[in-house]
């Protein structure tokens, strides 16, 4: 049997850098994150029995003693940081970079008039977090059938910005309807290059193996990004959170397993898969 693991595997930089904040700060206590500081439950749970506690909203966290707030590497509307800060916490702000950015440009154009685009999922925390950043009007399009529905002046100008993780062929099409429609348009390509490279290595990695294991959180976006992009093209394709969601697969010594993972999954977990893999192959 051989297995190919992907390069651009686990941790990007932003979850990376997110990740790093929370244990350079460990010993502060107490020490909270506001939401899950990524999309891997196995950390946060870890995170958690080290006494790391989530907090969801503004609501459950004015109930809690005064200390330290990491923030999210999704990000958080501007809101947020002066909320917590004006009860009594102090911040730490782990928003991945590359999000960071767009906050910036949503910030600045919507100060010079633009109408802001966000696609992406409207539910997804770093795109509620990106619209927060927004001073005026706000569109959020999710796919191709909302980018047709768009109706608004023709002499509107629009900045279009992108959730990191958005498929990028999903991204280019819905892009090439906007311009047809003959806005004053200013894009801006914010899509993360790793979550580009990432995708590009799982498709031509999933094209020429027998069994394709995709690892991430279930509530990843960019691992089920990653997942329905493998699918397409091995049928067998699987998303594993962990080693527990292989039990039932087979492995077969003249296989070629393929093995990638979301930006939120932590090397130990790729290595478990790894090792199940070979410790449960068949004749």
């Amino acid at each position: 049997m051989e297995i190919i693991v992907a390069k651009s595997a686990g941790f990007c930089f932003g979850v990376d850098r997110a990740v790093k904040s929370v244990y350079d700060n460990i010993s502060n206590k107490p020490l909270y994150t506001y939401g899950p500081i990524i999309h891997n439950l196995q950390v946060v749970n870890e995170l958690e029995d080290k006494g790391v506690k989530v907090v969801n909203n503004i609501e459950e966290l004015r109930k809690l003693e005064k200390g330290k707030v990491i923030i999210r590497s999704h990000g958080v509307e501007e809101k947020i940081y002066e909320i917590i800060k004006d009860s009594g916490f102090s911040i730490v702000d782990a928003t991945c970079p590359y999000v960071k950015k767009i906050h910036h440009i949503v910030n600045d154009y919507s100060k010079k008039g633009d109408t802001i685009i966000i696609i992406g999922d409207s539910t997804h925390p770093e795109v509620i977090g990106i619209k927060g950043w927004s001073t005026r009007e706000t569109i959020i399009i999710e796919n191709v059938e909302d980018a047709k529905k768009l109706d608004i002046p023709k002499d509107t100008h629009l900045c279009v910005v992108a959730q990191t993780t958005l498929n990028y062929l999903k991204y280019q099409e819905i892009i090439e309807i906007i311009l047809d429609k003959g806005y004053h348009v200013d894009i801006k390509n914010t899509i993360c290059r790793a979550t580009r490279d990432r995708q590009e290595e799982a498709i031509n990695l999933s094209k020429k193996v027998d069994k394709m294991l995709v690892i991430g959180g279930k509530h990843s976006s960019n691992t089920r990004k990653l997942y329905q992009l493998c699918k397409n093209q091995c049928d067998n394709t699987y998303h594993i959170e962990t080693i527990e969601d292989l039990e039932l697969l087979v492995f077969s010594k003249n296989e070629i397993i393929g093995i990638t993972a979301g930006a939120s999954t932590p090397k130990n977990i790729i290595q478990e898969v790894i090792t199940h893999v070979r410790n449960t192959e068949r004749n």
